[in-house]
C-alpha cells in the first residue's frame, strides 16, 4: 500500500493541507498516512512531505532546508512551502481529476488562478511573510479566523493530553479543514466562475452587434462578469472600451452596470447621466425618455427597467454625454 509521511508532533496548514491534496489523487487516495521524525519511516514511504530536509520533487517535498528557494514560477516571489510544493508538482492532475477538465488552457487557467487566490497565502504564511508593513496598524484583529490560525488550535494544548496518537487524532481534522476550504475553492471557480467566462466572450465578441460604439455588453444570462470582463478586455488590446454591461437579474427584471476602472475601484469608467441619479419608476420614465424605468442609484453606478430595450437606451443616454 502507497504510504505518505509528513513530521509528528505538533502541525501548521501547510502540510495539513498537502496531505490532503495528495489524497485527491488515485494513486494516493487509499494511502496510509504515517506521522514521524524517524528517517527509517521515510525511507519506507512512497512520498515525504514537510520533513527530511529534502526536495527532490519526486518523493522529497521539504521546505525548512536552508538552501530551498522554490517559488511557484517566474510570476512569484514568495517562497513555497510544503502546500505549494505539492501543489506546483500535483495541482494540474488535482484539477483535472476533481473537475473532470480536458481543456489544456482552463486547466492552466485554474492552476494559476487557485495558486494565486488560496496557496501563496498559505506559503506566504508559514515562512513568516507579512502581508502588510510591519508598522502598520490593524484597524481590528483578524488572526483568528483565518485557516492557519483554526489549524494551529486543533493541535493539543499544553494541558491537555499529548500523546503521538492525541496530535495524530487532531492532525486528520486539520485535513479536512484545509480539504474542505480548498475543494470549496477549486469547485468554485471551476464549476461556477470559470463557465462564466464563455458568456462574457460571447457577448464581447457580439458587442457591436448591441451598439455601434462596441461599448456595451449583453449578457445572456447572469453570471459573475467583472473580473472575466478585464481579462477579456486585456487579451484583445481593449483595455478600457467597455462602459455599461446589461443583464437579467433574479425577478426577471434588466440591469445596467457601470464597469469600474479596476476591480478593486468604486470609480466607474462611465456614470449613468447625472441628472437621471436618484430617480425611479414614473419620474424617471418621463425625464429619461424611456419608458419602464425602475432606478437609478444615487450614484450613479447601477439602474433598472423592466425590458433589455429600456436599460440599452438608458446606457445609450450616457454614452451620448460622454
Amino acid at each position: 500500500m502507497v504510504q505518505i509521511c509528513t513530521h509528528s508532533g505538533s502541525f501548521h496548514a501547510d502540510e495539513s493541507l498537502a496531505v490532503y491534496l495528495l489524497r485527491l489523487l488515485p494513486q494516493f487516495s487509499d494511502s496510509t498516512l504515517v506521522r514521524s521524525r524517524n528517517p527509517s519511516d521515510w525511507e519506507a514511504s512512497d512520498i515525504v512531505v514537510d520533513v527530511s530536509g529534502k526536495y527532490d520533487g519526486v518523493k522529497y517535498f521539504d521546505h525548512h532546508q536552508r538552501e530551498f528557494n522554490e517559488v511557484f514560477n517566474g510570476n512569484y516571489k514568495t517562497k513555497l512551502s510544503s502546500a505549494g510544493l505539492i501543489y506546483k508538482h500535483y495541482g494540474r492532475d488535482i484539477i483535472k481529476h476533481v473537475l473532470k477538465l480536458s481543456e489544456d488552457k482552463d486547466v492552466e487557467f485554474l492552476y494559476d488562478k487557485v495558486y494565486k487566490e488560496f496557496i501563496e497565502s498559505l506559503d506566504a504564511n508559514d515562512n513568516g511573510i507579512n502581508n502588510y508593513p510591519k508598522d502598520a496598524t490593524p484597524k481590528f484583529h483578524d488572526k483568528n479566523i483565518t485557516l492557519p490560525s483554526m489549524v494551529s488550535r486543533l493541535n493539543p494544548s499544553w494541558n491537555e493530553s499529548c500523546t503521538d496518537a492525541d496530535f495524530d487524532r487532531q492532525f486528520l481534522k486539520s485535513t479536512e479543514l484545509m480539504g474542505s476550504a480548498f475543494l470549496a475553492l477549486l469547485e468554485g471557480y471551476g464549476k461556477s466562475w470559470l463557465p462564466a467566462k464563455s458568456i462574457v466572450q460571447d457577448a464581447f465578441d457580439q458587442r457591436f452587434e448591441v451598439d455601434k460604439s462596441g461599448e456595451i455588453l449583453v449578457l445572456s444570462q447572469f453570471c459573475p462578469w467583472k473580473e472575466h470582463l478585464y481579462a477579456i478586455e486585456q487579451e484583445n488590446n481593449a483595455e478600457g472600451e467597455i462602459k455599461f454591461v446589461l443583464f437579467k437579474d433574479s425577478t426577471d427584471k434588466w440591469r445596467v452596470s457601470t464597469v469600474s476602472v479596476t476591480s478593486s475601484s468604486f470609480e466607474f469608467r462611465l456614470g449613468l447621466p447625472e441628472e437621471l441619479r436618484g430617480l425611479r419608476d414614473e419620474e424617471l420614465s418621463e425625464k429619461s425618455g424611456v419608458e419602464g424605468c425602475i432606478f437609478i442609484h444615487a450614484a450613479g453606478f447601477i439602474g433598472g427597467a423592466n425590458s433589455e430595450e429600456s436599460v440599452l437606451k438608458l446606457a445609450r443616454l450616457s454614452l451620448q454625454k460622454k
